[in-house]
């Protein structure tokens, strides 16, 4: 009697190096580090590399040289005229340790917007003189650039060169482009101002030495663990030195991996026309910009429809929960300590 031939037994698969999370799937909603995996106890090899990776691209967007010579070169090819200047922060170092110093020009720099103003600006009537507001007075009616100037733009290495290297241009091309396509208003532009060793509120500063009603303050944003690359956007209406952070509007994260520049150029252009309409920026002034219909065009009536929250947040790769139950109120939270005699 033959005895039966036996099934081979599977082959014992080794066990897989790395352990996936039960939600991998939500990494196609965010760059930010989430459902890494695990080997054993500890980070997987793969991303241990692609973190020190990105520690190693945010530290040189940090210390890397803002290249004034070439970006006052894509401005001009604008047919911007530029301000080459520098904060009192003497190098990188300094810049770090002391914020106070990146927020206000050095000496020389302020010679040389003295000798551009003694070139293109009347000087100011004194207060105490004043019959009219304070309003600089035009040399000559037919040069309207050597009056104030509706907008001045301020480009700062701020904490990455890198954001400005690849995105200033373009952005101010695209704003420009945008005051030249809108027919019911327009803006004169004064010399950019490109600074070294700069925070925000050196705007304020070059702002009012340029006498402009508005200055937007284009600046390298902090880098994260995976946006060495981000610009930041700081508009402030009416600039003086001393002003503060809630005075200003900001659009933050503009690069190709965040807000596009063209969604940014949008949305800046619909704030500064708000901002000239209120005369005013900061917390009085609220972005209401419907990114998805400036992605599409305006509506056939000309008007843009107000997106649903999780719509605008969707654009920047937010998609909330829906809501559940009631909202809770401060009316509400009172009512019930009142009841429970709390």
């Amino acid at each position: 009697m033959k005895s039966e031939a036996s099934t081979p037994l599977p082959e014992a698969q080794p066990p897989a190096l790395v352990t996936p999370t039960p939600w991998d799937d939500l990494r196609r909603f965010t760059a930010a580090r989430i459902a890494l995996g695990r080997a054993g106890c500890s980070l997987p090899t793969a991303q241990h590399l692609a973190f020190q990776l990105a520690h190693a691209q945010a530290r040189d967007a940090v210390h890397l040289p803002l290249d004034t010579i070439g970006v006052a070169a894509a401005l001009q090819d604008l047919g911007l005229p530029t301000l080459l200047l520098h904060s009192q922060a003497l190098d990188r170092a300094q810049y770090l340790q002391r914020p106070d110093l990146g927020r206000r020009l050095d000496a020389a720099s302020l010679q040389t917007m003295a000798h551009w103003q003694a070139q293109h600006l009347l000087p100011e009537v004194p207060a105490a003189n004043r019959s009219q507001p304070a309003t600089p007075q035009l040399r000559d009616p037919d040069q309207p650039e050597l009056g104030r100037f509706d907008l001045a733009l301020v480009v700062v290495d701020g904490l990455s060169a890198l954001a400005i290297h690849q995105n200033a241009a373009p952005l101010i091309s695209a704003i420009l482009a945008l005051f030249k396509a809108d027919a019911t208003q327009t803006w004169q532009v004064a010399p950019v101002a490109v600074v070294e060793q700069g925070r925000v509120a050196i705007g304020d500063e070059i702002g009012a030495q340029l006498r402009a009603d508005i200055v937007v303050l284009l600046i390298g944003e902090r880098p994260g663990l995976s946006s060495p690359d981000s610009l930041g956007l700081y508009i402030t209406w009416a600039p003086q030195v001393g002003q503060h952070d809630a005075q200003r509007n900001c659009i933050s994260n503009v690069r190709p991996a965040g807000l596009s520049i063209d969604a940014a150029a949008r949305t800046l252009h619909q704030l500064l026309t708000q901002a000239r309409l209120h005369q005013l920026t900061g917390v009085g002034l609220k972005d209401d910009v419907d990114y998805l219909a400036l992605e599409d065009g305006v509506l056939p009536d000309g008007s843009i429809a107000a997106p649903q929250a999780s719509e605008r947040l969707a654009t920047y790769g937010i998609y909330p929960l829906p809501t559940r139950g009631g909202v809770v109120s401060n009316e509400l939270i009172d009512r019930l300590q009142d009841s429970e005699d709390l």
